[in-house]
């Protein structure tokens, strides 16, 4: 591994971000750009200490890393100004409020591009920023279920199933990240910020890909098929001796070097199985027939035989196996931090890659924010000012 890089040598060094995101996906998108060098403000409601332990609950501290924390009362004259001065000042602005609670603060778009013509503006919402939606409240999981993934995950006749992790929050502070990032390239050109924004269900929508795609171009609505591909033959999970693998098998190379290795040669020339085409119609005779010969042998063996022969397959590993395997440590997922409240541990790393450059976790979340005066100090607040609106409630 390079040795790590000074942040003022990260891509993002200089990039100063007001960040007023809260539950997963601003986050994420906040945590990109904060891991590759991004000035992080994240500007919370004074609350009093509420939430301390979950301050340094695990979820907080891996989304909030890197980051400088300031108090302000948005709804106060005194907090809302400080927080305009610090607009003036920023390259970019996240949120991820209900798209009608950034208008009742004036903290939108256009309240706040006149104050930097510079600004980009990143904004995810539940549904959109405008349309019948618009002014739900939206989360992972019902995102999941109005864009159509809990209709095809699971297994058929068992009702809708929710994914694992909560992809659409992932997947929205990605694109936005990577929609900030363009934004700022083409600011370089013009010298004008702009309005980025996406939204759960345009994210999950974006997501279903080729199961869109075959509704939209072909008619066909897919359904649940479990751990099967859906168009694909034989690709999915089968048991072992002592346990189960992912074996992905489809092509007509792969299917003959599978069935070689399997130690059945005949697999190909039986009609049912004679092409990808009738392998997918005759599924469950196939996937039996495969489970009969996988149960034979372990998972390693299978694993260690199909790749000499040219087969995708792979282990199913728990979340504990997944950090213990050889390649995923080779890959460095898991960033050491010696926190200084919780001692030593690891977060999740970003899993982009730069050569030449490497990232680490800076700073950890506090348990309230810590920066307030320092901040302010920074865009022209003297002791006395601040005090004053210490005082008032407004930090």
């Amino acid at each position: 591994m390079a040795p790590m890089t000074a942040p003022a040598d990260l891509p993002l060094a200089g990039v100063r971000v007001l960040d007023l995101t809260l539950a997963r996906a601003g986050p994420t998108c906040v945590r990109h750009l904060a891991d590759w060098g991004a000035e992080v403000i994240a500007v919370q409601a004074p609350d009093g200490g509420r939430d301390v332990i979950a301050r340094d609950g695990f979820d907080y501290q891996n989304l909030h890393r890197n980051k400088r924390f300031v108090s302000l009362d948005l709804k106060s004259a005194k907090g809302r100004e400080a927080f305009l001065r610090l607009a003036a000042r920023a390259d970019v602005l996240v949120e991820n409020m209900r798209a009608p609670v950034k208008h009742r603060l004036k903290i939108a778009w256009e309240d706040l591009q006149p104050v930097n013509p510079r600004l980009v503006y990143g904004s995810i919402s539940g549904f959109g920023q405008d349309g019948p939606y618009a002014q739900r409240a939206g989360v992972d999981q019902i995102a999941q279920g109005l864009g159509g993934l809990m209709s095809i995950t699971g297994e058929p006749g068992r009702g809708p199933m929710r994914a694992g992790v909560a992809v659409n929050d992932v997947m929205a502070g990605t694109l936005l990240a990577f929609a900030i990032v363009m934004a700022l390239y083409q600011r370089d050109r013009t010298g004008e910020g702009r309005y980025v924004h996406t939204s759960l269900l345009e994210t999950q929508v974006f997501m279903l890909d080729f199961q869109a795609a075959r509704w939209l171009m072909a008619g066909e609505v897919a359904g649940q098929m479990g751990n099967d591909h859906p168009t694909l033959a034989p690709m999915g999970v089968f048991p072992t001796a002592d346990g189960h693998v992912n074996i992905a098998a489809s092509s007509p190379a792969q299917f003959e070097h599978f069935c070689a290795a399997a130690g059945r040669p005949d697999w190909p020339g039986d009609p049912r199985w004679s092409s990808g085409r009738r392998r997918a119609e005759n599924r469950a005779a196939l996937n039996a027939a495969i489970a009969a010969e996988t149960a034979k042998r372990p998972s390693a063996w299978w694993v260690e035989t199909l790749e000499a022969a040219g087969v995708p397959c792979g282990p199913i590993l728990a979340i504990d196996q997944v950090f213990a395997d050889p390649q995923v440590q080779h890959l460095a997922m898991a960033a050491p931090v010696d926190h200084p409240r919780l001692g030593p541990t690891h977060m999740v790393d970003s899993p982009i890659n730069l050569e030449g450059l490497e990232t680490e976790i800076r700073s950890v979340a506090p348990l309230a924010p810590a920066d307030t005066d320092a901040v302010l100090a920074e865009v022209g607040y003297g002791p006395d000012e601040i005090a004053a609106m210490r005082a008032e409630g407004a930090i």
